[in-house]
């Protein structure tokens, strides 16, 4: 399968009618979707598409869902099970919320999503999942990543969920963002342009940011316990639970001048989103050095630049494509 889709965002007021999009994605050899929110236009036109879709739980409806099996219930049935030409991959509950003051909702919302989609016979095919962000772990080099103080009494039971129904544990990663709040981050490493081992780690070699920054959540997952579980062979008693990425990209334009709060001086360009994200695109099949040949299967953020997102100007230049569905630059899908 391909290892490799995209971020659809719709947080603009200019974008392309739903079913324009599915045909872009379709000309771009593009099989795989992400939806921050289910949304109806957009999922009658990837029924049939060949399209698999990763769906989010939005964190507004983590309380109900997460207070109420028969909430969960609906959810699925509304945004799931109305949609049978749609090849639904994965559900993600909740983005980012650990650590914080909803993080307790979200391991009793996974399991009220995860106990509908088993009852609606949809066990084998549709994952269930929640999106963290690599900052709910700590340490270097990655073989020392654990959970931090903040995260760890969320992540252990939620690990130990993932390993025992079988599911991935989705991590969104940014090395640009590191790169800017970094000194010592150099841009190379940033970019996969690396061509010298830039971390050693034992016996494990580093040319790259995306592999440290994953790898260091891996040796994380592999120091929590699942009693009753499985054990992996040669992985002394530790589960094996895949880490997908739900966004990674790296902006086009804008960025900061290097004041404190920014991080260092640097200016986002087409030709470094360009090279990110290619290099991304090509890199992800071959996996992690911890784990070789497992592909991290990853979503591009984002389809389009989203002009109503908030925050800094580079928050809207994600994108891979203008609104009128012109390249902002031309990746190559495998």
């Amino acid at each position: 399968a391909q290892a490799v889709g995209v971020c659809y965002g719709m947080n603009g007021n200019d974008l392309p009618q739903p079913s324009a999009v599915v045909g872009l994605l379709q000309s771009k050899n593009i099989r795989k979707v992400r939806l921050f929110e289910p949304n109806q236009a957009a999922l009658q036109a990837l029924g049939n598409s060949g399209i698999e879709v990763n769906l989010a739980v939005p964190n507004t409806e983590l309380q109900n869902i997460a207070n109420d099996p028969s909430a969960a219930g609906s959810w699925v049935a509304t945004n799931i099970q109305a949609y049978p030409a749609v090849t639904f991959g994965s559900i993600t509950v909740g983005s980012e919320l650990i650590p914080g003051s909803q993080a307790q909702l979200v391991l009793p919302a996974m399991q009220n999503i995860y106990n509908s989609i088993q009852g609606a016979g949809l066990g084998a095919q549709i994952k269930v999942s929640t999106v963290v962000s690599t900052s709910v772990t700590t340490g270097f080099p990655p073989s020392a990543g654990v959970f931090t103080t903040d995260a760890m009494p969320f992540m252990v039971p939620i690990v130990q969920f993932l390993a025992r129904t079988g599911s991935p544990l989705m991590v969104t990663v940014y090395p640009y963002f590191a790169y800017v709040q970094n000194d010592v981050i150099g841009l190379d490493y940033a970019l996969f342009t690396a061509n010298y081992d830039v971390v050693t780690d034992g016996d494990l070699r580093y040319r790259n940011l995306f592999d440290a920054l994953v790898d260091t959540v891996y040796s994380a997952i592999e120091k929590v316990d699942v009693p009753g579980l499985q054990k992996v062979d040669g992985l002394d008693s530790t589960p094996n639970i895949p880490i997908k990425v739900p966004e990674s990209g790296w902006p086009s334009r804008g960025g900061s001048g290097g004041s404190a709060a920014d991080g260092k001086a640097y200016e986002a360009t087409v030709s470094d989103a360009s090279t990110y994200v290619q290099n991304l695109v090509n890199h992800v099949a071959q996996g992690t050095p911890k784990r070789p040949g497992t592909p991290v299967d990853t979503y591009v953020f984002a389809l389009f630049n989203e002009n109503l997102k908030e925050g800094p100007e580079i928050e809207r230049n994600f994108g891979l494509f203008y609104p009128d569905m012109q390249p902002v630059y031309d990746i190559n899908f495998p």
